[in-house]
Parts: structure tokens; sequence; C-alpha cells
């Protein structure tokens, strides 16, 4: 009989590749989204779908019972959203993970990897930035993603239910979402671009970001499951260098740059990858280099 396993969120950018990974591994594999952002087409067609939300425990409870992991990455994971709708998103960012972890638990499940985001770490003296540092986050979803990490640390050390979280950096690679006001800055920019339109810079452009290629996510995430770690260890998934957004405006090919106003973010990442290195066997595969070459034809850039 196949394992079953969990993703919430498996209609997102991120999710749906976990579960197309889940999928050829020959899991018996259920996506949670409720489809206010993920695309079901994005959910692959050998995966179980439950459209509900993930804040309603009741609801959840049968799906994840018996699993052998949950992938936490169900979220609204975009900052200035955040800022604007700070109810809406700590109920689903908060609210939400609170209850996967009591479903997860009452329903014994194997271990819940998280979602977690380099958000945590707000604008810190130190680079690269190293689990170690105390998180200072700057805006509500930052904070959101250090609840949840508590979170998880205290289900591990209570309850005994085995949880890691996974520190993302700046996510890109095929089915980034390039539409909407809260679009990541390198679908923003592909949009502009493919449009024949300025590229719109935040600030002065050399704000740093460490860029990670889904690819390697989905790499990290499946040795997460198969590794030992489960007592709630926090741990960073970046590429270990970062550019500046003007560089990256350069390397996808932008020809005129517009400067807007800077929103509340920190001004610079970049991932220390040791505890990756030490604890998954984990590192990054793909350069920034060759999975922007891929994303320009992709969208014909």
């Amino acid at each position: 009989m196949k394992e079953k396993v969990v993703v919430t969120g498996g209609g997102g950018f991120i999710g749906s590749h976990i579960a197309d990974a889940l999928v050829e591994r020959g899991y018996d594999v259920h996506v949670i989204d409720t489809f206010v952002a993920g695309k079901r087409e994005h959910v692959p067609a050998a995966a179980i779908v439950h459209e509900v939300d993930i804040t309603d425990t009741e609801a959840i409870r049968p799906i994840l019972a018996g699993a052998r992991a949950v992938f936490h990455e169900a979220a609204l994971p975009r900052v200035q959203f955040s800022i604007d709708e700070p109810t809406e998103s700590h109920r689903i960012n908060v609210d939400g993970t609170l209850s996967v972890l009591i479903a997860s638990h009452e329903g014994k499940v194997g271990k819940v990897i998280f979602a977690a985001s380099s958000s945590v770490y707000g604008n810190q003296e130190t680079l690269p930035l190293h689990e170690g540092l105390p998180p200072t986050p700057v805006n509500p979803y930052g904070l959101h993603k250090y609840i949840g990490e508590e979170y998880m640390k205290l289900f591990a050390k209570l309850y005994g239910l085995p949880t890691v979280s996974l520190r993302y950096f700046n996510v890109y690679g095929p089915r980034l979402d390039p539409e909407g006001p809260y679009a990541l800055v390198i679908g923003r920019f592909l949009k502009q671009i493919q449009n024949r339109e300025p590229v719109t810079i935040l600030g002065d452009g050399e704000q740093t970001r460490d860029f990670i290629h889904v690819r390697d996510i989905v790499r990290a995430n499946l040795m997460a499951l198969e590794s030992p770690v489960g007592n709630g260890e926090v741990i960073n998934i970046g590429a270990g260098r970062s550019i500046t957004v003007n560089e990256l405006a350069d390397l996808l090919g932008a020809t005129e740059k517009v400067s807007l106003s800077p929103r509340v973010e920190a001004r610079h990442s970049r991932a220390d990858i040791r505890r990756a290195k030490e604890l998954l066997g984990w590192e990054p595969e793909v350069q920034i280099e060759d999975g922007i070459k891929e994303l320009r034809e992709t969208f014909g850039v």
C-alpha cells in the first residue's frame, strides 16, 4: 500500500512542485488548497484534492490522519498583503499553521515539514544570515512565519510531533506568479519586460536578495522527509549567494528601469547554508544565471 503524504497549499507555486515530486516517488499524495491563490491545473493529476481551508481543523483532521508527512506550504506569502490585510494574513499564516499542527498531532502524522521564511531575520548587522541570529521581523508576514517556527518547536517538545522548519529565501522558477500587486519581483519583472514596459524597482535597487530555485527547494523538502531531523530544527534553504535587484533586472534583460518608493522589507539577504549541509546533506544545484535563462526562455523575453 502506498504511504500517504499531504501537501497544504499544493496548488501553489512551491507546493505543486513538491506534490509533483511526491507523486513521482510513488506516494499517495493528498493536496489541501482553497485555490484562492493556488491553481488547480498545477496539481498533479494523480493527487487527491481537498478544497478546504486549513483553519478548519475538523475538515482537515481526517485528511491528515495517518500521513507519513505533512508538507505545510499553505500561506498568504506576500509582505505587502500582510501589511495591508493583517487580520486575514494572520488567520491563514498563524491560525492555519496551528490548525495543521493540532490535526497532525491528533492524527499521529510522522513528520510536519514547515515552509518557513528568511523574512524572520529582518534587518541584521551580520551576513550571511545564520539560524543562530535573533529574529527581528520588520513586517507581519515575517512575524507570522516566526510564530510558525515557534509552534513547530513547541509541538515537537510538548507533544512529541516530529517537526522541522525550512527557512526559504527568495524562491523562483516555473509557475511563479507574475500577476497582481503582490507578484514576486522576478515574476513582476518578467511580465513587465514581456509587455515592453520599464521594470519597476523599489528604492535604489541596491538591496540584495538570495534567490533559490524551486527545484532546490523541492530537494530540500524530500531530504527533510528522509533525514532524522524532527525536533523542531530551523534550517536555512538558500543559494548562499546574493545579487542586487539591479543585477537581477540586468540578468532578465531589462532595458529600462523606473524607481518607486521602497516597501517595508529587509535591505540585505544571504543565507548561511552550513546547517542544511550538515543536517540534510543538501546544497543548491541550480545557479541563478541558469535558472533565469530557463525562465526567460519560458516567457519568451
